[in-house]
């Protein structure tokens, strides 16, 4: 019998092919706090509470001026503290609801003052508050506005920081104001009083326009 043929030895299994990588699903969205409040949603944008009470605010400024002209001057106390609560309330609601925007950082600023000079103007242009002491709060705010549009224009944007006496001002201006609306509007003959508040923020608003102008001072060039 011829030799039997030689034996090819077995070949390997062929090793199965590695399986496709399955690729990882997308990290699912974290959902929002159940606090969070629905109505954000709907304050998108520049419409919002906040800065609708803020133009309410404003609007009330010819409101105010004209009711001390007329002699109204008690409706007009109520309509001034009317604006001061409005200016807690929608700097309160744009913080729980987070909806601070640009046009209300500008508008805020601007209801504030133009309520503030426009009451001072008017009382004095009626023989309430002293000429000199009107002139001396609009030629302030002039000041330090004029200064800060100067830096923009020479290319130096300022970093503005109120300062503790300009705050110190604006209390004792709000409360002159209130308290000038209450005394005339009322009939109260507080004379003294209303002295001493006069002094007090004729030299914190000297003091703060002069210190806004020593800050601008030392900026560097």
């Amino acid at each position: 019998m011829p030799e039997a043929a030689e034996r090819k030895p077995a070949q390997p299994a062929p090793e199965p092919a590695p399986l496709a990588a399955v690729p990882p699903l997308p990290p699912r969205p974290l959902a929002q706090p159940l606090t969070q409040p629905l109505a954000d949603a709907a304050d998108s944008g520049h419409f919002t509470i906040p800065n609708a009470i803020t133009l309410a605010r404003l609007c009330a400024v010819p409101a105010a001026v004209w009711l001390m002209l007329q002699g109204r001057l008690d409706l007009a106390f109520w309509v001034f503290v009317a604006a001061g609560v409005s200016d807690g309330l929608d700097g309160w609601l744009a913080r729980i609801r987070n909806t601070r925007s640009t046009l209300g950082a500008i508008l805020d600023p601007i209801a504030d003052k133009a309520l503030l000079v426009s009451v001072y103007v008017t009382l004095a242009a009626i023989g309430v508050l002293p000429d000199w002491l009107a002139i001396l709060v609009v030629f302030r705010d002039l000041l330090i506005v004029g200064g800060v549009l100067l830096l923009y224009v020479l290319g130096q944007p300022p970093q503005i920081r109120p300062l503790m006496i300009s705050k110190l001002n604006t209390l004792l201006q709000i409360a002159l104001a209130a308290g000038s609306l209450l005394l005339a509007g009322y009939g109260m003959g507080e004379a003294a009083i209303l002295d001493v508040m006069i002094l007090a923020v004729a030299a914190s608003t000297f003091a703060s326009g002069a210190a806004y102008v020593v800050q601008a001072a030392r900026r560097p060039a």
